[in-house]
């Protein structure tokens, strides 16, 4: 059928039959639709944005909240009163008959989970270790929840940790909304992991994970996991904050500002005139749209500056300007300033450059903070350490920043898929520092390979598809969320060629922003773009601590030709590139893809000469490759030149006439 009618007979569609059903407009609506009306909305999607409904699977539905927040904070006590109105979308075709929040404080106790886990694991986090199982009673953490209404109606619940389920009072139909609200208070602990007061360099407030946060529920059901110091996973949403707070604080948050008049500190624009209501509090009214978390700083010593982005964000900075506040040597003082006045601009360079390549970040805002342990992402900003030498100041903020893609954006869950967010954050970092700081680096991602060899040589690798939490170790965890995540971008670009990957890194972004894709859903849009079947690659790499081995077995004269023995000695398979220098200098690439990828790659290299062999059963441990010409007129042989395949043992990679 013509696009143009199959558009029009799908405009009569929504115009006709189902105007009455369309009652919100968000980007979620569609999702909460009756299953009846199924298979017209597929047809309408289809012809209406063809390109927006073929990324998404078969019936995908998310869900939606809207948070209204409000908290009065006591900075003596480090405690903070809150009321909370959550409106809960159901777009699931499910029946919901209960609900599950976190509450995240309630992990920074003795003999809690998270603490437990720190003290029995190999190797803690050296943030954490025993530090929870010393906290006295205004050291910890908590959340109280004092009641907590469906719709009106007063309900039950347990707490157990960092976990709350609430009995319902009526089952939430599908298709249907439901309010909550619900009165708590809570004290905020010693700064541990990712939250809490007065971190190692006196900042005395980093607020993340500080609200009582539904669960996440998607099509596998509820994900009601203890709080131990991994990943999150969440819906999207609105958030409208109140921050009651002492008035000599300055407050940042990953959100927009909406009263700069009443607040000043640098929020205000030239031509304000900034009227702060008396008494000992001033009121901060934040708002965030299309994100699944807000997290907030507070701080008496912070100074704000701007930056703006050419067609981007405007960024802020808050950072730490008091010498007290900094206390270190007045040369370090004076460098440490030196550094984050020095930030903006690589930042904008760093924004400039992920928009270009890996999809247009979609708010108005994004903001730098000084505060946390170390580094963390969060949607609209990032909480960082900030008394780091120059490179490193930019390489955390860096790497946060394009977080907001893969975390902020492309909410994947990060309970099992925390490898597609760190990994893939991992690969855009590498190039992004390698651009901004003009290293000159030809592949520097290269540099990554070692650390993951050296896990494989220690026998302590663990497949990357895990639940977060289970992992033996800290650095199984890491190695497969940071480290192979990275490499898995990296050697796919090996086997579909990195202009593909780019294209499919571009429109992941753009057909699955403000949604929570999987791996599958990726490695489907890079089959796409490549004409290349993948589901192999995922399995082996993602699923499975395989590895990969190649090398050259035998090399020989055969009748004015030469046959080159080639052995697959791991056992996970791969494509080869096979790179052939002959004596008069002039090389020839020659290409093996495997049987079961039904396609092949562009040239990468469309000045050499290349030439397509027979495929490669995978089942065959060896295969022969041919070459025109004979054995005394080949110089050197080697298998993958380029070394974005992970093959744990390169030292059989390569022939070469002087060693032969």
């Amino acid at each position: 059928m013509n696009r143009s009618v199959l558009r029009k007979d799908a405009i009569i569609l929504l115009t006709t039959l189902i105007p009455n059903i369309l009652t919100r407009t968000s980007r979620f609506a569609l999702f909460s639709l009756p299953l009846a009306l199924s298979a017209v909305l597929a047809i309408t999607l289809l012809a209406l944005s063809p390109d927006q409904a073929e990324a998404q699977r078969a019936g995908y539905w998310q869900q939606e909240v809207e948070y209204v927040i409000e908290v009065d904070f006591d900075v003596e006590t480090n405690r903070y009163a809150g009321k909370q109105t959550l409106t809960y979308h159901n777009n699931s075709p499910d029946v919901i008959d209960r609900v599950f929040y976190h509450l995240f404080f309630n992990a920074f106790q003795p003999n809690s989970m998270m603490d437990k886990r720190s003290r029995t694991i190999a190797d803690p986090d050296s943030r954490v270790r025993d530090r929870i199982y010393h906290y006295d009673e205004t050291e910890i953490g908590y959340q109280k929840i004092h009641w907590i209404k469906q719709n009106g109606t007063e309900v039950d619940f347990t707490i157990k940790g960092t976990i709350m389920e609430v009995h319902l009072a009526e089952p939430i139909q599908p298709g249907e909304s439901v309010v909550f609200e619900m009165e708590h208070e809570a004290q905020v602990p010693l700064q541990t992991r990712r939250s809490g007061r007065d971190n190692a360099e006196g900042v005395r407030y980093s607020m993340a994970q500080w609200y009582p946060k539904i669960a996440a529920y998607d099509e596998r059901g509820w994900y009601a996991d203890p709080y131990i110091g991994r990943e999150f996973y969440a819906p999207f949403g609105t958030f409208d904050i109140t921050i009651h707070i002492d008035r000599n604080y300055v407050v940042a948050s990953g959100s927009i500002l909406q009263n700069p008049e009443e607040v000043g500190y640098g929020y205000e624009s030239a031509d304000m005139q900034v009227q702060r209501p008396s008494g000992d509090k001033l009121t901060w009214h934040f708002r965030a749209e299309d994100v699944h978390d807000v997290m907030w700083a507070a701080d008496p010593d912070y100074t704000h500056v701007t930056a703006q982005v050419p067609d981007g964000p405007l960024l802020r900075f808050f950072y730490q300007t008091d010498p007290v506040a900094i206390n270190a040597s007045e040369e370090r003082q004076g460098e440490l300033l030196a550094n984050w006045e020095a930030l903006p601009e690589y930042t904008i360079k760093a924004f400039q450059y992920m928009n270009e390549r890996y999809g247009k970040y979609p708010y108005d805002e994004y903001i730098v903070i000084q505060g946390g342990d170390g580094g963390m992402e969060y949607t609209m900003g990032t909480l960082i350490t900030g008394n780091r030498n120059l490179r490193s100041l930019v390489g955390v903020t860096v790497h946060e920043l394009i977080h907001a893609w893969y975390e902020g954006v492309i909410a994947t869950n990060e309970v099992y898929d925390q490898w597609i967010d760190e990994g893939f954050t991992v690969y855009a970092s590498a190039f992004v520092m390698n651009e901004i700081f003009n290293d000159g680096q030809d592949d520097p991602l290269l540099s990554r390979y070692n650390g993951y060899f050296n896990v494989v040589n220690a026998g302590i690798e663990e497949p990357m598809h895990k639940h977060a939490d289970h992992y033996i170790t800290n650095s199984a965890y890491s190695m497969a969320s940071y480290t192979k995540g990275a490499i898995f971008l990296h050697q796919l670009g090996y086997i579909i060629g990195d202009d593909v990957l780019q294209r499919t890194l571009l429109r992941f972004f753009e057909e699955w922003k403000f949604k929570h894709p999987t791996g599958h859903d990726f490695i489907r849009l890079a089959e796409r773009e490549s004409g290349i079947d993948l589901k192999w690659y995922y399995e082996y790499w993602v699923t499975t601590t395989k590895t990969i081995d190649y090398g050259i077995a035998d090399v020989a004269d055969a009748d004015g030709t030469t046959a080159v023995t080639l052995e697959r000695i791991g056992l996970m398979p791969m494509p080869l590139d096979v790179e052939v220098e002959f004596t008069d200098g002039t090389v020839k690439h020659y290409y093996i893809p495997m049987r079961i990828m039904w396609g092949q790659k562009e040239n990468e290299f469309p000045d050499i000469d290349r030439v397509i062999s027979e495929d490669w059963p995978w089942v065959f441990p060896e295969y022969e490759l041919s070459i025109d010409r004979p054995l005394n007129e080949i110089h050197r042989i080697e298998i993958d030149p380029s070394f974005r395949m992970a093959d744990i043992d390169r030292s059989n990679n390569i022939w070469s006439r002087e060693d032969s």
